[in-house]
């Protein structure tokens, strides 16, 4: 038997309640829009744009707004409601796919010695990220360029970014500096996630990217650094709750409904995909992506 079905078969029981409180809380909150019928037509695919976000999110590292936003462009929402609605929806997703990625520390990679600083530069960067966001929401902090320009020339120089490092990787395979943990590394974390909180609260995405790439480029384990990626990007978007899930929140609660759960499918497999497939071609394949995307939403903005 699996350790995935050994797990299940544990815990069935706390999974069936889980699952039928959820399923009862999903329908009550659908029930909010009727007709439920119409709805199903309108946005029921915004469950696979969930799955498909989350699946990005929590398997490379980087935030699933890379892949929310251009959809959100392309439907015309304004840009509140589509940072809004990204940061609600990887609420959803990215905590299911950060709590896979902790598990699977604490099972595999406790005593790991390429593990030994992911508590660390997790609560070092996830404290200065969220201190870089807030400290951009109370200052009212506004992007040097509009949010299309902006996040379109993110995606495609993250794209370029991970495919230069995967073919570098490829070449030379990570091996002593993984142990070498420098004063300096701490120093380069606390900026990147002060600056990263700022570019996050702009664009939905940034601390993450940033970090993942930092912690390759250094030498760390590949699956360390998404780990911390994602972990990072998760305590900060969830501290943007109160906002985003309150009285005048921009989210779009339609979108939200299907994407939400959604995303949590895809942040619990996520973890899986990225242990099952090589880590470079899975940053081939999704660099790929971003930088198409960003070279269409910056055309469409010329």
């Amino acid at each position: 038997m699996s350790q995935l079905a050994h797990t299940i078969k544990r815990h069935r029981w706390w999974l069936i309640a889980l699952i039928s409180a959820s399923t009862v809380l999903w329908s009550y909150w659908a029930s909010h829009y009727p007709p439920i019928t119409q709805t199903f037509i309108e946005y029921g695919l915004f469950s696979v744009l969930g799955v498909i976000g989350a699946i990005f999110a929590n398997s490379t590292g980087a935030g699933g707004g890379v892949i929310f936003v251009p959809v959100f462009s392309a439907l015309n929402f304004t840009t509140e409601q589509m940072i809004a609605t990204s940061f609600a929806i990887q609420c959803f997703g990215m905590t299911a796919g950060s709590l896979t990625w902790i598990f699977h520390y604490l099972n595999h990679h406790r005593h790991d010695p390429t593990w030994g600083a992911f508590l660390r530069f997790t609560v070092l960067a996830s404290v200065c990220s969220i201190a870089g966001l807030w400290t951009s929401l109370s200052l009212s902090l506004a992007t040097p360029l509009s949010i299309h320009t902006s996040f379109s020339l993110f995606s495609i120089l993250l794209g370029i970014i991970i495919i230069a490092h995967s073919r570098k990787a490829s070449r030379n395979k990570q091996i002593a500096a993984t142990y070498q943990i420098s004063n300096w590394d701490f120093i380069a974390l606390t900026c990147i996630g002060f600056v990263g909180g700022i570019i996050t609260s702009w664009l939905s995405v940034g601390v993450g990217e940033i970090l993942v790439i930092y912690l390759m480029l250094r030498g760390f384990c590949a699956k360390l650094a998404i780990a911390t990626g994602v972990v990072v990007s998760v305590l900060t978007v969830w501290t943007t709750a109160p906002i985003n899930f309150g009285a005048d929140s921009d989210v779009h609660f339609q979108a939200l409904l299907f994407a939400g759960p959604g995303a949590v499918i895809g942040g619990m497999i996520a973890k899986r995909i990225a242990l099952l497939f090589s880590v470079t071609r899975l940053k081939l394949f999704f660099s790929a992506w971003i930088i198409l995307t960003g070279i269409v939403m910056l055309a469409l903005t010329l």
